[in-house]
Order: C-alpha cells, then structure tokens, then sequence
C-alpha cells in the first residue's frame, strides 16, 4: 500500500518539524548520555563544540548554538530560507536538549558501547533531521555551497574538517578516545546513509504533468536549477506532452514535492540516485 503524507501545506510543515524535533532528541541522548561522558566526540562543529566546552567548563549547548550561528547565514545567503529556518529550528532544540540531558544520569561507563550506541542514536537523530530538510551541524552547510562550486563532494569536505578535528581530540583526550570516536563516527555516517540514502548523494529526477511548464518555471525560479523537456507520447491515451528532467541534490527533494504537490498534486514523480555527475550545467547557479 503506497505511504502518503499529509496533503495540507501547514500539516505537511508540522509533520516535518515534529519529526526534525524528534531527531534532536535521539542527537542529544546519543552526545550527553554516551559520547560527552567518557570524552568522546563527533565531526564537525558538534566535536568542535564538545573539546570548547571541556576546556571552558560551560554547557555544551551553547556553544552547539553560538558556533552555528556563522554557518546558518551563510547557509541563507548560498542554499534557501527553507533549508536554514529547519536547521535552526533543530539546532535549537538540539542545544536546549543537550542541557537538560546534562543532567540526567549517564547511559553506560563502558567506553566501547558509549562509541557504539552514542553512534547509533547520533547517526539516526541526524538521518532524520536531514531528511527532513534541516542539517544540524554547519560545516554541512559549507561543504555544499562548496560542492556547488567546485566538483567536490559534500562527503570528501565533510570528512577532511573531521580529520583535522578528530586530531585535536587526540591531542585533547588521548589517542584511544579519538580511535573510540572514530568507531562512532563511521557507525553514526552508516545509520546516516540508511536513514536519508545518502548524505552528498546526487538525484535525477522525472515529472510527469499536464502543467509542466509551470512546474519547470518554478523549479527554476525557486530552485535555481535548469531543467530539460523530453518529449512524450502517452502509450494508452497517445496524448503527447513533455516530461521535466532535473538533476538535484537531496536536500532539495523535500522543497521539489511541495513545488510539484501545490502545482499538480497529480503530477507523477520518479527519483532516482545518481552515482556520478560530469559536467557544470547540473550546479545551481549562485548569485
């Protein structure tokens, strides 16, 4: 039986950000009841985040806000309103559900299973708040305005920040935490790929609708990405038409259904992944 979401702009909006808060919840239990207590960290500006506040003794909360704040204009300026407004709903939540976690007790002493369980609840509380349109942590953020610059992918920025932080944290924590993490981080990537199909991967995509031309304008113009017409002839009808072919990222997925679903609420979509991508006309055009 096919799934279907809420239909209702507002419901479809509420769905979204209840399941984002949910997965900063699953975030903050996989940071401050297994990685946090036994000196174990995560990538990007949540590890960055983690060594300022051993080193400072202040609630890691705020620094996983104040830090992103940087990020989140850019992010603004570069992806889309949509995109930011969800990622600072979730990094707010995430914050505030990091002090009051502060508190509670802690989940295990055993350093192996902190790695593998805080990796597990950090990989699915991620998953779920990217796929649902928002990202947690800004170096995301910076890694795809970079990717739409040059043919780098989101991953290889991703990983090459990380490799300088996990370092720090060797330096910090000693070398047997920063190997500890370094299990935690490839068991939270995993659950990440589960969860979204694929955290910097490409999507080609194809509408099929009576108003195409209105929904390829707004693709453009909301988007910013070029799109393509393949003429079609309909097999049963033999009604002739065009199919909309384009190329995005995953990130953009969510906002191209609420475009296609307030257009053309009929309208057929099939996506698929895309291993690789030559060539610059795909890249969304920065102003």
């Amino acid at each position: 039986m096919r799934h279907k979401s809420p239909k209702h702009p507002v419901v479809l909006q509420a769905y979204h950000f209840s399941m984002i808060f949910i997965g900063s919840i699953l975030a903050a239990i996989g940071l401050e009841e297994f990685l946090v207590p036994d000196n174990l960290i995560d990538g990007g500006v949540t590890g960055i985040s983690i060594m300022a506040a051993y080193l400072t003794k202040l609630p890691l909360g705020i620094f996983t806000f104040f830090l992103n704040i940087p990020f989140l204009i850019i992010g603004y300026k570069q992806i889309g309103r949509t995109f930011v407004i969800r990622s600072l709903f979730a990094i707010v939540t995430f914050s505030l559900w990091l002090t009051f976690f502060q508190s509670v007790t802690d989940a295990t002493s055993d350093v192996l299973l902190a790695a593998v369980f805080g990796g597990i609840f950090l990989g699915l509380g991620v998953g779920l708040i990217i796929r649902y349109g928002g990202s947690l942590d800004g170096t995301e953020m910076i890694a795809i305005v970079i990717n739409r610059r040059w043919t780098i992918s989101v991953g290889q920025v991703v990983m090459f920040f990380n490799i300088f932080i996990l370092g720090a944290a060797g330096l910090l924590f000693g070398w047997d935490r920063a190997m500890y993490s370094l299990i935690a981080y490839f068991i939270a990537f995993k659950l990440i790929d589960i969860v979204v199909e694929g955290i910097d991967e490409s999507k080609a995509v194809l509408i099929i609708s009576e108003k195409s031309r209105e929904i390829a304008d707004t693709i453009m113009a909301r988007l910013g990405r070029s799109v393509t017409f393949l003429q079609s002839e309909g097999g049963y009808s033999g009604r002739k038409g065009n199919v909309i072919y384009v190329i995005l990222t995953r990130l953009e997925i969510s906002k191209l259904k609420t475009i296609c679903h307030d257009i053309d609420e009929n309208a057929l979509i099939t996506i698929q992944s895309v291993s690789d991508v030559i060539g610059k006309q795909h890249k969304k055009a920065i102003h």
